[in-house]
C-alpha cells in the first residue's frame, strides 16, 4: 500500500503540514502514514476557526444539528468497507473486529447523539408563596477541545465529537498520533455530509505539543480527554490555571469475581474475550479474576486450555483472534510486565516465554505476543496493582464473599468489573460493594448509552453518555420569573 500523507483539517479544508512524525503499521512493523507534527500555531488556527463557527452553529435549532449528525452517519456507514481496513492497518486489531465493533459503533454514535438531542428536557419549579416560576435551559459552552486514545480510534473519537456538536458546541480535536488515519478520512465524511467549515476542526500531532497546545488555549474552555492516568495528571495540571470543564476518561485495572455457582462455560467464554479482545488494549479489560476456591482449579484448567486455542497473527485474516499490539515500545512494555511476574515468583500458565509464535515473513517485525495467564501471585504483585494494557491476566483463588471485594477494591484504580453468579442476592450485594464506575453481571461490554460511563478514583472524573455528556458539553441556567 502507498505511503499514506495525512493532513490537518482546519475551517472545512485540509491544510498540509510544514513537518511530519512517522506512523507504523503494528502488524509489520513498518511505516505506513506520515502524521502532521502540529504545534500552538496550528491549534491557534483551528480554535479561530472553531469560535468564527460557533457563532452560527450554537444557534441552530437542535432539529438542524440532528440532521447533520444523521447526515455524518450515513455517509460514514456507506464507507464501512473502507473504514474497516484502515482502522484495521492503524492500530493493529482484526479486522473482523474492527467490522463487527470499532466502525459500527462510530456509526452508532452518531445516530444516538442526533436523536437524544432531540429528547432533552428542561427542569421548572413553580414557587407558589413567591409567586414565581423557575425553569433551566442548556447554553453550549464554546470550543471543545477533544483528545482521543490509540485503542479505538474512531469509536471513541466519535463518542466525543457526536455530543459536543449536537449541544451546538464547535470543536478542535486531537487523536493519538499512532492512529489518525481513519480520523483523517473521517473529515472527508464531514464534508460530504455538509458539516459547516469550522464546527469541526482536527489537529494531528504528539501529545506534549498539539495536545498540550489545545489544553492551554484561553478559548479552549472544555476538555474532554480519554488516555492515561499519569498523562491526565500533567493534563490537570496545565488546565488548572484557567478553570476549564474536564472529563477524563482513564485507566483500569478491572477485576472479575467469579463465584463457584457460576455458568462456567459462559463465564469462561466471555472472560477470555474481556481478557485478551483488541490484545487486552481496552481499558475495561479484565486483568484480574478472583476465582472462589472450590472452582478455581477447574476453572483455571478450562481457561488455560481455551487461552492456548486463541490464534494469535495477521489481523486480516478471520481466524486471527488477536493481532499485534500498538507499537514496538508498548509491546517491549508489555512483555516486560512479564519479566517482573517471573521474577516475583509468579507463574506462567500459558503465554509468552512458553510458546512461541510461527509467523509469516512478512509479519516477523510485527509487534506481537501471545495472551498470558499468571497465577500464584501476591496481593501486592505489580502485575495485580498496575495497569498493563495488553494481553496479560492473573487467576487467583478467594475464600470468602468479604475477602475478595477487598481484594478488587485494594487497587488505585475504580472503572469497571464482572461478577459472577447465579445467586441474584449476592449479585446485586456484591456489585453495590465494588468501587467501579461499571459492574458488568453475568456478561461484559454490554453498553447502553442511557446510561453513564466513567471511572472513580484514578479512573477519572465525569462520565460520558446521552444525559451525562450533554450535561458536561452545556451549561445551565436558572430563568427565575416573578409573577
Amino acid at each position: 500500500m502507498e505511503e499514506v500523507v495525512v493532513a490537518n483539517f482546519i475551517n472545512g479544508e485540509f491544510v498540509p503540514a510544514s513537518s511530519y512524525v512517522p506512523s507504523f503499521d503494528p502488524s509489520t512493523g513498518k511505516v505506513w502514514a506520515k502524521i502532521p507534527d502540529s504545534g500552538a500555531e496550528e491549534v491557534d488556527k483551528a480554535v479561530t476557526a472553531a469560535k468564527t463557527a460557533f457563532k452560527t452553529w450554537s444557534v441552530k435549532s437542535a432539529e438542524e444539528r440532528s440532521k447533520v449528525l444523521m447526515k455524518i452517519a450515513e455517509k460514514l456507514e456507506a464507507r464501512m468497507a473502507e473504514f474497516v481496513e484502515l482502522e484495521s492497518r492503524d492500530q493493529g486489531k482484526p479486522l473482523w473486529l474492527s467490522k463487527a465493533v470499532d466502525i459500527p459503533r462510530a456509526v452508532h454514535n452518531f445516530r444516538v447523539f442526533a436523536s437524544s438531542v432531540l429528547h432533552d428536557t428542561n427542569r421548572s419549579s413553580v414557587m407558589n408563596a413567591a409567586n414565581a416560576v423557575n425553569y433551566t435551559v442548556r447554553d453550549p459552552v464554546g470550543v471543545a477541545g477533544l483528545i482521543s486514545p490509540w485503542n479505538l480510534p474512531l469509536y471513541l473519537l466519535s463518542f466525543k465529537i457526536a455530543p459536543a456538536i449536537a449541544a451546538g458546541n464547535t470543536v478542535v480535536a486531537k487523536p493519538s498520533e499512532m492512529t489518525s488515519v481513519s480520523a483523517w478520512k473521517l473529515c472527508e465524511v464531514f464534508n460530504e455530509a455538509g458539516v459547516p467549515p469550522g464546527v469541526i476542526n482536527l489537529v494531528f500531532g504528539v501529545g506534549p505539543k498539539a495536545g498540550e497546545a489545545i489544553v492551554v488555549h484561553p478559548d479552549v474552555p472544555l476538555i474532554s480527554f480519554t488516555g492515561g492516568t499519569v498523562t491526565a495528571k500533567r493534563l490537570k495540571t496545565s488546565a488548572a490555571p484557567f478553570s476549564k470543564k474536564l472529563s477524563l476518561e482513564l485507566g483500569g485495572k478491572n477485576p472479575a469475581v467469579i463465584f463457584a455457582d457460576a455458568d462456567m462455560e459462559k463465564c469462561i467464554a466471555t472472560t477470555i474475550r474481556s481478557s485478551f479482545l483488541n490484545q487486552g488494549e481496552i481499558c475495561l479489560c479484565t486483568s484480574r479474576i478472583y476465582v472462589e476456591k472450590p472452582a478455581y482449579e477447574d476453572f483455571l484448567k478450562k481457561f488455560v486450555e481455551e487461552t492456548k486455542k486463541l490464534k494469535v497473527g495477521n489481523p486480516r485474516e478471520d481466524s486471527s483472534f488477536m493481532g499485534a499490539l500498538i507499537s514496538k515500545e508498548h509491546l517491549e512494555k508489555v512483555k516486560g510486565y512479564v519479566k517482573v511476574g517471573v521474577e516475583e515468583g509468579a507463574t506462567i500458565a500459558c503465554g509468552e516465554g512458553k510458546e512461541s509464535l510461527d509467523l509469516p515473513a512478512e509479519y516477523k517485525d510485527g509487534y506481537y505476543m501471545r495472551p498470558t495467564v499468571f497465577t500464584d501471585l501476591k496481593d501486592d504483585s505489580r502485575l495485580m496493582k498496575e495497569e498493563i494494557f495488553g494481553p496479560v491476566t492473573c487467576v487467583v483463588p478467594f475464600d470468602t464473599e468479604e475477602e475478595v471485594i477487598v481484594k478488587a477494591n485494594d487497587v488505585q484504580y475504580g472503572l469497571a468489573a464482572t461478577v459472577w453468579t447465579q445467586d441474584v442476592s449476592r449479585l446485586h450485594r456484591v456489585s453495590r460493594k465494588i468501587q467501579a464506575g461499571t459492574v458488568w453481571a453475568n456478561c461484559w461490554l454490554v453498553r447502553d448509552l442511557n446510561m453513564p460511563f466513567g471511572g472513580m478514583k484514578d479512573s477519572g472524573t465525569g462520565r460520558e453518555g446521552c444525559v451525562d455528556s450533554m450535561d458536561f458539553y452545556t451549561e445551565q441556567k436558572t430563568i427565575c420569573l416573578k409573577l
